[in-house]
């Protein structure tokens, strides 16, 4: 449960990140004064710094649920193991005689 963080002009208590969080979801591409101003009509005082510390946090969250989607993703591919593609796509180069050559072949194909 989140604490709260003092009281409100109504006497109720206030968290100060769900606050900043709330303004953000109305505004998402609002700066840190225009949130500043919007929560101080409330009645929140709040630092840039909270507001920068939320923010960041957001964007941590979506960071993590990208890795996790790829991650996902390369185990539904059934290629579990990428050392296990770079061995194969070597043995490949090696196998029409060389890196350079594989590489012309790709750029072929690409074509």
């Amino acid at each position: 449960m989140p604490k709260p963080t003092g009281p409100s002009p109504s006497g109720t208590p206030v968290n100060k990140s769900d606050a900043v969080r709330d303004e953000l979801a109305k505004n998402p591409k609002a700066g840190s004064k225009e949130i500043i101003t919007a929560l101080a009509e409330r009645g929140i005082k709040v630092a840039p710094s909270l507001i920068y510390f939320v923010k960041s946090k957001a964007n941590q969250k979506k960071r993590q649920a990208k890795r996790d989607a790829v991650a996902q993703g390369m185990r539904n591919s059934g290629l579990t193991n990428p050392v296990e593609i770079i061995i194969r796509v070597k043995g490949l180069a090696d196998e029409v005689g060389g890196m350079k050559s594989l590489k012309q072949l790709v750029d072929l194909l690409a074509e």
